[in-house]
């Protein structure tokens, strides 16, 4: 059953803004997209299975409220009523959106009346969450929280301690009591809204030096308890209610998918962020029939995700490193792509392949306190001129790079004077415009709210590659930039 244009919306990394919402647009039809640091807004009629297909987000909510920023007072009953009352409306208001919940998971007539696939076990996990999960669960999970502590502006984090490790999301712990016990009132009866819930909090900015989000989460459940006469459950809940309070706005919304969307089920060992490397590869405008190459691929992050965005390409990727190698060659097998992913062991100085052989190439270069590299810099003029030398005219060029190579690229670049770091995206800006692309590669302009920079077309010290585009996105704890680069003419070691 679709959900009749209700509003969602999406949390992003810093700087994947205008990837969600260019994607929203293509994938879902959405209207009415509004970004934020950090969120994308919309509304869609699409399916749930449509909705699960989103690549470049973490996770997704069906929206309640979105309302400006609560004043910061002293007073702090004045403030827990302001915010109970954002939540709390009249018994009708969440009869229609218990409904739309329920309608959307399909869950009307079942017994208990809600899904079995949004129940929030933390005990007993099925075998499939138990693998989607602990892939993921060093690198990733770390990682999303970090994430989404950092996507606003200038935000200041109170975190609670986290009941469950596959949550990304801060949460009240405070203990919920039953209000009939501390105040002789009987919740309102309601059989067909009985079920459980739990109320999890982000608060920063002002709001948080008054308030903290177990003390907020703890007021709003009761509240709830009193009015549906639902059941707190901390550990189990039917259902999940976040408030996020911040400078910016006030945002209540429920999640739809127990997992993040960022969770990637075909993905065994955990590389790369995944939306990233969806990112990334958004870029590299893949078509039918292409052959795409990551000449430094490590575990396959990119080329997965290529791979199933894009299945009627070819593609490739090449390593020094047996063990990187293996858990690529694992990595491709849990998803299933052997017959599109072949690899090899190369450096990426000299890869035997033919000259002008592929349409993209797509790579993070490695860097970071997991990999102990410090020649890199020196190393990146001979990675381009490869990479360069292997790509077909028309082609383009996609790296992920740390800010010191981001800097060594200016160098590199003959007209670097002319270059501005004012126009590179950071992912904050709420004035401009950006260019995103679209799922199927196509360039596309204006999303409100992000700015992404197109550079001028500087020619390269090589001749034949161009710049055209660079992105700042955030990596958690490490920011990061996408540069991408087109090949206009054969060059000079091809002529």
């Amino acid at each position: 059953m679709a959900s009749e244009g209700w509003r969602y919306f999406c949390t992003a990394g810093r700087g994947l803004e205008p990837f969600k919402a260019r994607e929203v647009r293509a994938r879902l039809g959405a209207t009415e997209v509004d970004c934020v640091s950090g969120k994308v807004f919309f509304s869609t009629e699409a399916e749930p299975g449509e909705l699960r297909k989103l690549k470049s987000g973490e996770r997704l909510f069906l929206l309640l409220k979105k309302h400006p920023p609560l004043a910061a007072s002293r007073d702090k009953g004045k403030m827990l009523h302001e915010i109970k009352s954002l939540v709390i409306e009249e018994p009708k208001y969440w009869l229609d959106v218990i409904s739309v919940w329920r309608n959307f998971h399909g869950c009307e007539g079942k017994k208990d009346g809600v899904s079995q696939e949004n129940r929030l076990p933390l005990k007993r996990k099925s075998e499939e969450t138990n693998i989607a999960t602990k892939r993921q669960k060093t690198e990733q999970v770390r990682e999303t929280v970090s994430e989404e502590c950092q996507v606003e502006a200038g935000e200041r984090c109170v975190v609670a301690e986290i009941k469950s490790s596959q949550d990304c999301q801060t949460e009240s712990k405070t203990s919920l009591e039953d209000p009939s016990k501390s105040s002789g009132e009987e919740p309102v009866a309601n059989e067909q809204l009985s079920f459980s819930f739990r109320v999890s909090c982000r608060c920063s900015g002002a709001i948080a030096k008054v308030l903290p989000s177990q003390e907020i989460g703890r007021a709003v459940g009761i509240a709830l308890m009193k009015q549906c006469g639902w059941r707190a459950d901390l550990r189990q809940p039917d259902l999940e209610i976040f408030v996020h309070l911040n400078d910016i706005h006030s945002v209540v919304g429920i999640p739809l998918f127990r997992l993040p969307l960022a969770n990637r089920e075909y993905i065994k060992t955990a590389g790369l962020r995944s939306t990233i490397a969806w990112a990334m590869a958004s870029l590299a405008e893949i078509s039918a029939g292409a052959f795409v190459l990551d000449p430094m691929c490590g575990l396959a992050t990119i080329l997965l995700e290529a791979a199933k965005e894009w299945p009627e390409a070819c593609y490739w990727g090449a390593d020094i490193s047996d063990s990187q190698l293996e858990g690529a060659d694992v990595n491709i097998r849990t998803a299933g792509l052997m017959d599109k992913i072949e690899l090899l062991k190369a450096s990426v100085k000299a890869l035997p392949l033919p000259s002008e052989s592929f349409d993209a190439v797509i790579s993070d270069i490695p860097f970071g306190k997991k990999f102990k590299i410090t020649k890199d810099i020196q190393l990146l003029p001979d990675i381009l001129q490869e990479a360069e030398r292997v790509l077909r005219v028309g082609g383009t060029i996609v790296l992920l790079l740390s800010q010191e190579l981001h800097k060594r690229m200016d160098g590199i670049t003959k007209c670097a004077e002319n270059y501005s770091p004012n126009a590179v995206s950071d992912g904050a800006s709420e004035t401009t415009t950006a260019k995103a692309l679209n799922v199927d590669g196509n360039s596309s302009s204006s999303v409100n709210g992000v700015e992404e920079s197109l550079l001028s077309s500087r020619q390269m010290p090589f001749g034949s590659l161009v710049p055209d585009g660079v992105y700042a996105v955030s990596l958690g704890k490490t920011d990061a930039f996408i540069h991408k680069y087109r090949k206009i003419s054969s060059s000079a070691g091809n002529r």
